[in-house]
């Protein structure tokens, strides 16, 4: 908050594109330093976080705080919070189904299905608690994973993936 803080003090000695340049190294940054650690906390945890891009978005653009500020992040294509937290799971989701890491196992039916090919991830939940263990990487990172459309999922470089996971996610939260 302090970083928000000093640069809204020079604001008006800095043109848009600086302002942006210092925002994103100062306070974008900042939010999206471990987000992934922000999986499955509750709403109220989010909205504080949602409040600090608020008014960096404000800062940014220059509206009065009683405005709506969802038309702002959306010409400044910035995801929320809890999407870019999501943004962020699928990443390393993609990135362990490449083979890049081994935190995730594919989804093997027992018998012949025709969901078989889909590259599906396993979500079972094998944990003695419910509550923990429903909000563990492993079982929220496989739900959101298979909830994602087919051409996403197989897409064929990291690049490819991130820029239709993005928009997938922008068209999520902005219709």
């Amino acid at each position: 908050m302090s970083a928000i803080r000093k640069i809204g003090q020079i604001r008006h000695y800095l043109d848009e594109d600086t302002t942006a340049k210092l925002i994103n190294a100062f306070v974008t940054t900042r939010l999206d330093f471990c987000n992934s650690l922000l999986l499955s906390i509750p709403e109220y945890q989010l909205a504080k976080l949602q409040r600090v891009q608020n008014i960096a978005a404000r800062l940014l653009s220059g509206i009065p705080r009683r405005e709506h500020i969802t038309l702002i992040l959306r010409q400044l294509h910035w995801l929320p919070i809890k999407y870019r937290v999501l943004f962020k799971i699928l990443m390393i989701t993609y990135k362990s189904t490449q083979g890049i890491s081994q935190l995730l196992t594919e989804y093997r039916p027992t018998r012949p299905l025709r969901s078989s090919s889909e590259h599906f991830l396993d979500a079972s939940n094998k944990s003695h608690t419910q509550f923990y263990g429903g909000r563990s990487f492993r079982i929220v990172a496989a739900n959101e994973w298979n909830r994602l459309p087919r051409e996403i999922r197989f897409a064929s470089s990291t690049n490819i993936f991130k820029s239709k996971l993005k928009t997938f996610l922008f068209h999520e939260c902005y219709s």
